[in-house]
């Protein structure tokens, strides 16, 4: 099947700001007016008896010193859109939402007018993705631009891919207040729902009455939502819809919204299947096919992770395997870069390999600073033969680069300390500075450079990390066979992938190896096992 072309939108903002500052009372719109800032304006929160507030991505302020009165809250209230079950309302061929916050007897004490904008060209990060036809389910935190996202997806499908989009607007969050819908979702058609408890009904219609291609839905939070999404998807029609949850994780312990991605089960095996396995008797499995075969992350405007086979990922996920996702940044520019941080993900009793040290914790265990410890394994999964005799390279972030250098001096090993992540081999910081996910650290998570976390930035840490270090290197001492050994896994895991044998007998090797050797199979999804005695045991790598 041949692909429509990437939309050739360019990026701009729709955004009726000056509507939604019209409804406000006098004194507040023009403490508003004001204000140079007003692109960058997230929402307007009125309380009774308080001063009025501008909200901003990093910043609040006052509007004006008059304190709002029941009269601005009228004033409000009269000149937007009427408030249903759950409490919004909105402005007529808008996208901005007005949520109301009321005391006991019902009445409104308390606004939030939040501003809805349609951002043109935010699809680009996903676009390849939308345009296979694969159901695609979207997480984030609130306010990351989940709904946004959205909006672009349903007319870009609609209006460049041509293809049969209906939007199911629960709270008229996709395509605004009124019963013409906003022109930001294009050709795209748009269901209204009367109450939100009736959302999973108005889906099931959208398929029933209207032949769609594609649906649109904003915030599956039921087990009848998640249902009939289900329902949806085995019906052949494209899903794109965003869930309450931020990563893949979250939504596996959600009992209510986990069926979006297969279900989870528990399962008893029996002695045999348990022993080749590797497992305890009971473990978790997937109950059914994923109602969405991709998921993404939206951890900020400009950066995504990207689940490409969910069903896959899910089924390594149960079995203990760290497994890390595309990771997706658009830049200034409009291009899109991918990376996927990469290493040997180990799981499961016998293969999973965490090193625990008395002051260090690890933060980033799908990369190599845990996955084949002492194996010279490479974040790709290959062997670097170099790392028995190059130096490691530590970049310290927040810690004491003068202790640091102390310690490394004193401990004559093979260290040295860079001020680039592009040159080191890990990061070293604190948890403090762990805590606040600044830039560096995710460039370093992106590049798929291990990342440490020191307790407390003191020398005494800081000696018990390099102990660790010289550790972790001493193991890394491999002999000759032992990577040879290794090369014959990865030799054999890639036969068996692309079909040339189904089943790969490997030569005979101490426990040690073969712990190794079945982390190699366990990473790209195989199954291994070993068999015959010691000093002839063997391990087994076959689909």
């Amino acid at each position: 099947m041949s692909l429509p072309e990437p939309h050739p939108v360019e990026d701009r903002e729709m955004s009726d700001l000056d509507l939604l500052i019209r409804v406000l009372p006098d004194h507040i719109r023009d403490a508003l007016a004001e204000r140079s800032d007003l692109t960058g304006l997230l929402e307007v929160v009125i309380d009774l008896g308080r001063l009025p507030e501008a909200r901003f991505a990093n910043d609040a302020a006052p509007l004006g010193d008059r304190e709002v009165t029941e009269a601005d809250i009228s004033h409000i209230t009269g000149r937007v859109g009427e408030f249903g079950e759950d409490n919004r309302a909105g402005i007529e061929r808008t996208l901005h939402r007005i949520s109301a916050i009321r005391n006991r007897s019902g009445r409104v004490v308390g606004l939030t007018l939040r501003v809805g904008r349609a951002v043109f060209g935010t699809i680009r990060i996903i676009e390849d993705l939308i345009l296979t036809e694969k159901s695609t389910l979207l997480l984030g935190r609130p306010g990351v631009g989940k709904t946004t996202m959205l909006r672009e997806v349903a007319r870009v499908l609609a209006d460049s891919a041509r293809k049969r989009v209906v939007i199911v607007d629960t709270s008229n969050e996709i395509a605004g207040d009124g019963d013409i819908p906003h022109p930001s979702i294009g050709g795209a058609r748009r269901m209204q729902v009367g109450r939100p408890a009736y959302q999973h009904a108005v889906m099931i219609e959208a398929v029933e009455n209207h032949m769609p291609q594609v649906i649109v839905i904003d915030e599956i939070g039921t087990e009848l939502e998640a249902t009939a999404a289900r329902t949806i998807a085995e019906r052949g029609v494209q899903l794109v819809a965003t869930a309450h949850g931020n990563t893949l994780e979250n939504l596996a312990r959600n009992p209510t919204l986990s069926d979006l991605i297969g279900g989870i089960q528990t399962v008893t095996l029996g002695d045999k299947e348990a022993r080749r396995r590797r497992t305890q008797k009971t473990v978790l499995e997937r109950r059914a096919p994923p109602t969405f075969d991709v998921l993404v992350e939206i951890q900020n405007w400009n950066t995504i992770a990207v689940h490409d086979d969910v069903a896959s990922v899910v089924d390594r996920m149960l079995r203990g395997v760290q497994v890390a996702p595309e990771i997706r940044t658009l830049d200034e520019h409009g291009n899109v870069s991918r990376n996927r941080p990469t290493g040997l993900a180990t799981g499961g009793p016998a293969g999973r390999r965490t090193e625990r040290f008395e002051t260090l914790a690890e933060a980033n265990v799908d990369h190599s600073s845990t996955a084949g410890a002492g194996a010279g394994v490479e974040s790709d999964g290959g062997l670097d033969q170099s790392a028995v005799s190059r130096p490691t390279h530590i970049m310290p972030y927040g810690v004491n680069k003068g202790r640091l250098q102390q310690v490394v001096a004193s401990s004559g090993l093979a260290i040295e300390i860079v001020e680039d992540i592009r040159s080191a081999d890990l990061l070293l910081t604190t948890k403090n500075y762990y805590r606040r996910r600044t830039a560096a650290l995710r460039s370093a998570e992106q590049q798929g450079k291990p990342v440490y976390v020191l307790r407390r930035n003191t020398l005494s840490q800081i000696e018990q990390f390099i102990k660790a270090i010289a550790r972790q290197n001493g193991r890394s001492q491999q002999s000759t066979a032992v990577i040879s050994a290794l090369s014959e896994a990865e030799q054999a895991v890639q036969s068996v992938r692309t079909g040339d044998q189904d089943e790969i007998e490997l030569t005979p090797q101490g426990a040690y190896v073969r712990h190794l050797q079945h982390a190699i199979a366990e990473k790209y999804g195989l199954s291994s096992t070993s068999t015959g005695r010691d000093p002839r045991r063997k391990v087994v790598i076959y689909r």
